[in-house]
């Protein structure tokens, strides 16, 4: 008896861990012509049976220099890079967007509020649509939140938005200082119509986006179908920056309360 089950157990951690080995072979690199002829590569991860495609938006320059589905340059610290996983664990289909093939160097606020990153994003989510019949989210953190809101406001096949983190004020020295001194909330938000969640950290010291201006954001998302905002609180003490990913600023602690509330509010409005 006592053999029979020491093999039981060998066989049921085999088994762990090949199935830990299948799911991280879930994750390929793809990259896809965009309508104005560059290419644009992800990380995607692809359930068997998911329930709406999440499309994520890392913060600072965005440029990420995906070498392969498990290998990048910069990024992997990343709040929204670092937890890819847990949104596949949600059963959702997960695209990682690096900066398109002509903005390597790093894409700027001004690149992320264009027409043309728009259409790169609207690319995107029509290859994701194509693989699975489901609704398309745009999920952005920090700066990744201009391409995010961006994505909503120009592209025509979006369903979803969350901002986390979002920027919300413009940094004197930006150029984006005096047409957008709000950031993300001087942006056209108003043709938003699209379910929308707006995620802070109660303690973010990051001065662009304190958690206070959450509801002048939501003020200004008046066509949106549906708008809430969740403030999180708790988590490890800071290992960064305020404006860094290993800080409240990057939900350092409780990266799964946060995944799991944008989760929830994702598959309640996903229809």
């Amino acid at each position: 008896m006592a053999r029979s089950f020491h093999l039981a157990f060998v066989l049921a951690t085999l088994l762990a861990h090949v199935s830990g080995f299948a799911r991280a072979d879930t994750a390929t690199l793809v990259s896809i012509p965009t309508p104005r002829g560059v290419t644009q590569a992800f990380i995607l991860i692809k359930p068997d049976h998911p329930v709406a495609s999440v499309v994520l938006f890392a913060g600072g320059h965005g440029a990420l220099g995906l070498k392969s589905a498990s290998s990048m340059k910069w990024g992997d610290g990343n709040f929204l890079v670092r937890t890819r996983d847990k949104f596949a664990g949600h059963n959702f289909m997960v695209a990682v967007l690096d900066a398109p093939s002509d903005q390597q160097q790093g894409m700027n606020a001004v690149f992320r509020m264009s027409n043309a990153h728009a259409g790169d994003i609207g690319a995107v989510a029509s290859y994701l649509k194509n693989q699975a019949g489901v609704p398309v989210w745009l999920i952005g953190t920090s700066m990744g939140t201009f391409s995010a809101a961006g994505g909503a406001i120009a592209a025509k096949n979006i369903d979803g938005l969350v901002l986390t983190s979002t920027i919300t004020r413009a940094m004197p020295e930006w150029d984006i200082a005096k047409s957008h001194p709000n950031g993300v909330a001087s942006m056209a938000l108003l043709t938003i119509t699209v379910p929308t969640l707006i995620v802070s950290h109660r303690k973010d010291a990051c001065k662009v986006s304190p958690a206070a201006n959450a509801p002048n954001l939501r003020m200004r998302l008046t066509r949106a179908s549906k708008v809430e905002i969740a403030l999180l609180d708790g988590g490890d003490p800071p290992q960064s920056e305020p404006c860094e990913a290993k800080a409240p600023h990057g939900y350092f602690g409780i990266e799964s309360q946060a995944v799991d509330t944008i989760a929830k509010f994702v598959s309640g409005n996903s229809k």
